[in-house]
């Protein structure tokens, strides 16, 4: 949080001990606005904490796609993956907008985020009986307690707005309110009908911002967004590098594998590696500049963080199989990997890269990676491996072509020079 002295107030002597502003001390402020432009936003540390929870409904959610994969209940269990992930991926994502219009940091701010954190941790203790028993009531109630929380965060701004952003705000606390009311049909319906219930339900959820902001847009910070977005996407990277690390050192100290591991763990370390390495190789805030642009952006990202988790349960599916505790072929087993890190590098090229490439070979480096990745499935024992060599090159090709272009620029800049003074 940044805090700035008044227009009229004179700078304190030099030396002189600097006291914050009045409003600041208040345990209760008003939940208004934040602006657009400030300076040296960057995130708190309540919402660290509160990313570093969702990685424990993350952890399990992948725990979970695991064993269905691993069973070969992969449908099933991709499908439930999707719905979990979305309840995860959505309350962070609602929250994460929200502070960055209207985080005040006040005790009252500060006590219904733990809240929306508890809610969080109720969903993750559910995920498994969801996957397994297909009972839906802990994530159900853990998504509750976060919406719950959330719609008390907005009519907090409610109260204290006036005009359209009255109205905005009230959109959103009522939206959240009934969508909630829509998903207990998760608890009813019968387990043939919840699957449309999610398209249905999902569809309604990301139509209540774009109804709440037709009159009046949020005002979030755009570098903010965007370093809180990275922020999560090297969080879940890294459960990726943490579950697949723990995978192996299983199989090492079951099975004495360290011959069949090691290929799978080197290639996965080169995925995660270059992955992390294409996500951040461009600033994208530049291009957050509309609230048409941040919503398609901020959206697309469920299938960036969803692939990204799926990249470490499908290494620990790879290192299962490798060791005989998987009943699954080699195929699918290199498929887990493969599938949802082309699916990865796709997803960041549509929203990130795209945007900065120049020229056609620029453009072509990550679809036709995510290709080769794909290509890669076949090639048995050695998919994952090879699939991590590839998206290594991604990495170096990216690059040259990136110092080649800027090269050639520098060089024609003097002559471009030297012609305008002739």
């Amino acid at each position: 949080m940044t805090s700035s002295t008044p227009p009229s107030a004179s700078p304190p002597p030099s030396g002189s001990p600097v006291s914050p502003a009045p409003n600041r001390l208040k345990p209760l402020r008003s939940l208004t606005a934040r602006g657009k432009g400030e300076t040296h936003r960057v995130a708190s540390p309540l919402e660290l904490l509160f990313d570093l929870c969702f990685v424990v409904a993350i952890a399990q959610a992948g725990i979970q796609l695991v064993h269905a994969a691993a069973e070969s209940h992969a449908s099933e269990g991709i499908l439930n993956y999707a719905m979990v992930f979305f309840a995860i991926w959505w309350a962070w994502m609602n929250f994460t907008w929200f502070a960055s219009a209207y985080d005040n940091d006040d005790v009252l701010y500060r006590i219904v985020t733990l809240v929306q954190i508890a809610g969080v941790l109720v969903l993750a203790a559910g995920i498994s009986r969801a996957f397994e028993d297909h009972e839906f009531v802990a994530v159900w109630l853990g998504y509750a307690i976060m919406r719950f929380a959330l719609s008390s965060q907005w009519l907090r701004v409610a109260w204290s707005a006036e005009g359209a952003e009255r109205t905005m705000a009230l959109r959103y606390a009522a939206g959240v309110l009934i969508c909630q009311i829509g998903w207990l049909g998760l608890l009813i319906l019968p387990e043939g009908g919840r699957a449309w219930l999610f398209l249905v339900m999902a569809l309604l959820e990301t139509c209540v911002p774009i109804y709440a902001e037709k009159d009046h847009p949020t005002s979030w910070h755009p570098h903010h967004i965007a370093e809180r977005y990275g922020l999560f996407t090297i969080i879940v990277l890294g459960e990726a590098i943490a579950a697949a690390t723990v995978a192996v050192k299983s199989g090492i100290d079951e099975n004495d594998a360290l011959g069949e591991l090691l290929p799978i763990a080197a290639g996965g370390l080169l995925i995660v590696f270059a992955a992390w390495w294409i996500y951040f190789v461009v600033p994208i805030h530049g291009h957050l500049r509309s609230s048409k642009q941040a919503f398609l952006w901020g959206y697309g990202h469920y299938v960036v963080f969803a692939s990204a988790a799926a990249i470490g349960a499908g290494l620990e599916v790879a290192v299962e199989q490798a060791v005989g505790e998987a009943h699954v072929s080699t195929l699918a087993a290199s498929a887990a990997v493969t599938l949802p890190t082309a699916l990865y590098l796709l997803a960041v090229w549509v929203l990130h890269a795209r945007h900065f490439k120049v020229g056609l070979a620029q453009q072509l480096v990550l679809p036709v990676t995510a290709l080769l990745v794909i290509c890669c499935t076949f090639l048995g024992e050695w998919a994952v491996l090879t699939a991590g060599l590839v998206s290594a090159l991604a990495v170096a090709t990216g690059t040259t072509l990136t110092a080649r272009l800027v090269a050639r620029e520098s060089r024609e800049s003097p002559a471009r020079a030297s012609s305008a003074v002739m």
